[in-house]
């Protein structure tokens, strides 16, 4: 599985977005206050140093009308500054894969060489040294060699990446109003805070579209920048870690995927509840709920008796059933817990997949491990 755009650092930012108006009649209402209305000014953002009860109106007048004359001096040298080509080593040095799915990363420009990582569809890097046939690249942790038939190169990388890349807007300032449509008479739906990072749906004029949570909101586009995710490469330590934590949730879905339910009535809800109880009332409720599934694997098992009492009273299975203890615990009332375990197993929930046994941990046998048991 990748990692998602959203969740990792960016290594080249393609483009950047352009500004929008924002009254300071749209400014927050603090403490019950009045908002003024000075349409002259225009301001998107606000800055919460004293926290958002420290601010006054005042603050917020006077914090807009320098951020305008700072702005309109930074418009100046961002003119100046668009004109200047970029520098010819950045565009040759920016690579991006030529795959379809992966290509080998590789220790020495050979292809006997071992391989050190891999590259997938949507990776980028820079070049470190590029030779004939081979390049040695950089890609986050990922640092070797590719061959060149499988790079695209300067211009063809920018392209490819914009081609293929998500799109993801940093905000810049420290706090942003999301709105639920693209005007600042829009409702608010919250605040965005300083360097959080939001997939780009769409990007208007003078409003950003954003993906929050799984609603569409807009941003002012003059308080985020745009940029192309490129994915860095995975070392193989790296692929190796992801690959182990795939296979535990692998097995973790295995161990919780249901057994289906078993019809019950309420005698032998409550008997199966108080084997849980007796069995595993000093344990955490995953605990509790693996006692409950044995019995039930059992009772689904050709092996075993076809119900519960008749599974619970087997003789030489469960320890509580002869020792009196399960008797105790019918007198008395079985506990909420239990009877929720119990409950739960006959709806086929379980913690320990099909296992049909347990005793106490420690005794040598290989299985499940919960609280003072081991299931298998």
């Amino acid at each position: 599985m990748r990692i998602t755009a959203l969740t990792c650092a960016s290594i080249l930012s393609i483009i950047s977005i352009g500004a929008s108006p924002f009254k300071i009649n749209d400014m927050l209402n603090v403490n019950g206050k009045v908002t003024l209305s000075v349409p002259e000014v225009e301001m998107d953002s606000f800055n919460l140093d004293g926290g958002v009860a420290g601010i006054t109106e005042k603050d917020i007048y006077v914090e807009a009308v320098e951020k305008n004359a700072k702005k309109s001096v930074e418009k100046e040298a961002v003119v100046e500054e668009v004109v200047e080509e970029i520098p010819e080593e950045e565009e040759v040095n920016f690579v991006m894969a030529n795959v379809q799915n992966s290509v080998n990363v590789r220790a020495e420009a050979n292809t006997d060489c071992e391989v050190v990582g891999m590259l997938y569809n949507k990776c980028g890097g820079t070049i470190l040294e590029k030779g004939d046939g081979w390049t040695k690249i950089e890609s986050g942790e990922l640092v070797g060699w590719v061959r060149n038939d499988f790079l695209y190169f300067g211009e063809d990388a920018k392209e490819y990446a914009e081609k293929v890349c998500d799109r993801i807007a940093r905000v810049n300032v420290e706090c942003l109003r999301i709105r639920k449509g693209p005007s600042t008479e829009a409702e608010t739906d919250g605040l965005f805070e300083i360097n959080s990072e939001w997939e780009v749906l769409e990007e208007l004029e003078d409003w950003v579209k954003v993906d929050y949570k799984g609603a569409e909101r807009y941003v002012s586009a003059d308080y985020v920048d745009v940029e192309y995710f490129i994915e860095d490469g995975e070392t193989m330590e790296e692929i190796k870690a992801r690959e182990a934590i795939a296979a535990a949730a692998l097995e973790k879905a295995k161990l919780t995927a249901n057994q289906g339910a078993y019809a019950a009535n309420a005698d032998d809800t409550t008997l199966l509840g108080a084997i849980i109880q007796a069995e595993a009332g000093n344990q955490c409720y995953d605990g509790k709920l693996a006692v409950g599934a044995v019995v039930l694997n059992r009772v689904k098992s050709e092996r075993y008796p076809n119900s519960i009492r008749d599974v619970i009273y087997a003789p030489g299975q469960f320890g509580p059933a002869t020792n009196g203890s399960l008797d105790v615990v019918l007198s008395n009332g079985v506990n909420e817990e239990g009877m929720q375990a119990a409950r739960e197993a006959l709806e086929g929930a379980t913690t320990v997949g099909d296992a049909k046994n347990f005793h106490r941990a420690g005794s040598g046998e290989s299985g499940i491990v919960i609280g003072a048991h081991v299931f298998y």
